[in-house]
């Protein structure tokens, strides 16, 4: 009887690794281990996790690169609306998961599957992500949650995989991370008491450089496409080097308190040098370049953008309608922006751009007007003073 086969969406994690060893051993079916990189994983944790995939029992082993379509189909309009969910977290892990689960859904589909598991718990944001995204992309497929279903302890998995011959450490450590290309987020430690805060030695990438120094990055309509004149035709290479330059003074560090999916309140620290410079150099680009008016529909779109991209509704179709509209007011978003970096922030210093709306022919600001005279002003301030006018002389009573 020919096996029934399953996907595993597999990062190399305890909870995956159980998923793999006991489908495979105890339920019989032909796993396919499935690992979505969109850029977290280093080329060394890829040959472990192949290599770990078979000694667990799978069938066959696949790294699924979408760190490109990651970048094409959400981060660069991430970037585009300036996006932060509550004004500080820049979605960085988080917003990965929905095309890692995209990734494993069309595998799961190429290769016939009858069911996709993955190694999410009932407590947490990443088990809404992939399974909205399997119900939607494979309707009728089973979707295995072992971990979750069972609310199986760490324990229970490690003494399993320990009585079948395989060992790994999978010491419970005081902080977990989630590594991406747009950012770190890190948990447990201090962060479970909400008085405290994370101690230096939490954070990843250590704080290796002092004084300041200057940043260059060069947009061409709100993309990124230079760092200090260097020219990148791959996007996510130029975004590396930010974070490269930009980590090494402990930039983008933060601690992130907001509303889960599932309705609790949740905290998470994080560092995110890369998304924090772009941001910040992105959004400074802009206010020289747009009007007043695309700035302000911008953000409510963005701001929107970001809380569905957060909670799983990726596929809703309004999302496209909102990166057409982000991309449009892109078209005059130019130049180059000059950063000061210092241990542990930034500042804006200027920027350089054909598209510099502050350069006018019609006057500068506080010092010379060209586009009015001096009656024309005196003129517009009485009409735009008029309903304050009409108010207070219809209310004496009222003080102001």
């Amino acid at each position: 009887m020919e096996k029934k086969k399953v996907v595993v969406a597999f990062s190399g994690g305890l909870d995956t690794s159980y998923t793999v060893m006991y489908l495979a051993r105890e339920k019989g079916y032909e796993v396919y281990a499935a690992c979505a990189n969109t850029g977290g994983f280093s080329a060394e944790q890829l040959k472990t996790n192949e290599e770990n995939a078979y000694k667990l029992g799978a069938t066959k082993y696949v790294t699924l690169d979408v760190t490109q379509e990651y970048y094409e189909k959400s981060l660069k309009y991430m970037v585009f609306g300036n996006v932060l969910r509550n004004n500080v977290y820049p979605i960085s892990v988080s917003s990965e998961r929905i095309f890692q689960g995209m990734a494993i859904a069309r595998y799961a589909k190429e290769i016939g599957a009858s069911a996709i598991a993955h190694g999410s718990t009932g407590a947490g944001n990443d088990q809404v992500r992939f399974d909205m995204t399997f119900l939607v992309m494979c309707p009728d497929m089973e979707i295995i949650t072992l971990t979750r279903d069972s609310n199986l302890s760490r324990k229970e998995e490690v003494d399993y995989l320990n009585a079948h011959g395989f060992f790994a450490d999978f010491t419970k450590l005081k902080y977990s991370y989630n590594v991406g290309i747009w950012g770190t987020s890190i948990c447990g430690g201090e962060i479970l008491d909400s008085t405290q805060g994370l101690p230096e030695s939490a954070y990843l990438k250590q704080v290796t450089k002092s004084g300041t120094e200057e940043m260059r990055l060069t947009f061409e309509k709100g993309e990124l496409k230079a760092v200090n004149g260097e020219r990148f035709d791959d996007p996510i290479k130029a975004i590396c080097k930010v974070e490269e330059i930009g980590a090494a003074y402990g930039i983008g560090r933060d601690m992130h308190v907001g509303d889960t999916i599932i309705g609790i309140k949740g905290r998470v620290g994080f560092e995110a040098a890369a998304p924090a410079l772009i941001i910040g150099a992105h959004r400074f680009l802009e206010k020289y370049t747009l009007s007043k008016w695309q700035q302000y529909w911008k953000d409510q779109v963005a701001n929107w953008y970001g809380m569905f991209l957060h909670e799983s509704q990726y596929m809703e179709p309004v999302m496209r309608d909102i990166e057409a509209m982000l991309t449009s007011s892109q078209r005059h978003v130019s130049g180059t922006v000059i950063l000061e970096l210092r241990p542990l922030g930034f500042h804006t210093v200027g920027v350089d751009s054909p598209n510099d709306l502050v350069k006018s022919k019609l006057g500068e600001y506080g010092e010379t007007q060209k586009g009015w005279t001096a009656d024309d002003a005196k003129g517009f301030i009485k009409v735009l003073s008029t309903p304050l006018r009409v108010f207070y002389a219809n209310h004496e009573e009222e003080e102001i």
